[in-house]
């Protein structure tokens, strides 16, 4: 009996418009009673905050590829596996030998540079703008990454975007490769959190915790930072969008894309019964 529903948002509960499609959040809403849904995102706890809310969760989350569980009842991270504040300031330095454009998640903000903006961001930025301030991500332009990892309390994750070729050399670099875990988030990006930090092994632990074991937990994802979870968990299902790799790690793929309602189809299928 499946008791733990781990979800993963962008490609996956969000359809390619930012939403979410209206079986999937029925199916979601209805199943709360029968089993914790989690979600297990890339996102900043703030970026992840009006979809949570959306669908009416009240369990912990888990952000930013396993880095840190964040629980909204109370407004307060609940475990974590920071960036050492040496390292974040090394590693500013080498991206920026490698031309990277960059954005720094911190405590409470995601910050990308005045100077040298990144076009995603700049997206994000104008989706967020619609919330109410109460709930709207907090996406800031800075001039300096230096000084914010001086001043943070807590350095989650990074993520950089540049020329294919200067990204992988980066990834491969053997002092990179020693401290952090980088994860494609795109094919000219990647998410580099703290060395040993993945959603699958932050997931085992939430499990575990709640006195279950990875037989009771479902799965779903579409992308590379997802594989951790979708092998660790007893059903691990790789969205219809996902690639060849994501779905040879998976033992079963969703009947659609994040664009359709095949989420409320396993669901149903798995859970409700």
């Amino acid at each position: 009996m499946y008791k733990v529903l781990a979800l993963d948002l962008d490609g996956t509960v969000l359809t390619n418009e930012h939403t979410i499609h209206p079986e999937v959040k029925k199916a979601i809403q209805e199943v709360q009673d029968q089993c914790h849904v989690l979600i297990v995102t890339g996102r900043h706890h703030t970026a992840a905050k009006p979809y949570y809310l959306e669908l009416g969760l009240n369990t912990p989350i888990i952000c930013c590829n396993g880095t840190y569980v964040y629980d909204y009842q109370t407004d307060s991270v609940l475990q974590y596996d920071a960036v050492d504040k040496a390292d974040a300031l090394k590693f500013i330095d080498l991206a920026n030998q490698y031309q990277m454009k960059m954005v720094l998640y911190v405590t409470h903000t995601m910050n990308y540079s005045k100077h040298n903006p990144i076009a995603y961001m700049e997206a994000l930025e104008k989706w967020a703008s619609q919330y109410p301030e109460s709930i709207r991500p907090q996406i800031h332009r800075i001039d300096s990454f230096h000084e914010l990892v001086e001043q943070a309390d807590h350095v989650w994750k990074f993520v950089v975007e540049g020329l294919p070729s200067s990204v992988e050399r980066l990834s491969e670099h053997p002092w990179v490769k020693e401290k952090f875990n980088g994860e494609l988030s795109w094919s000219n990006r990647i998410d580099f959190a703290a060395k040993g930090n993945t959603k699958g092994k932050r997931l085992a632990e939430y499990v575990a915790a709640l006195g279950y074991d990875a037989n009771h937990v479902i799965a779903i994802g579409d992308n590379h930072n997802d594989i951790s979870m979708l092998t660790y968990a007893g059903l691990g299902v790789a969205m219809h969008n996902a690639d060849d790799t994501v779905k040879s790690h998976a033992k079963q793929i969703c009947l659609t894309d994040n664009n359709g309602d095949g989420i409320a189809h396993l669901i149903r299928q798995k859970i409700q019964g």
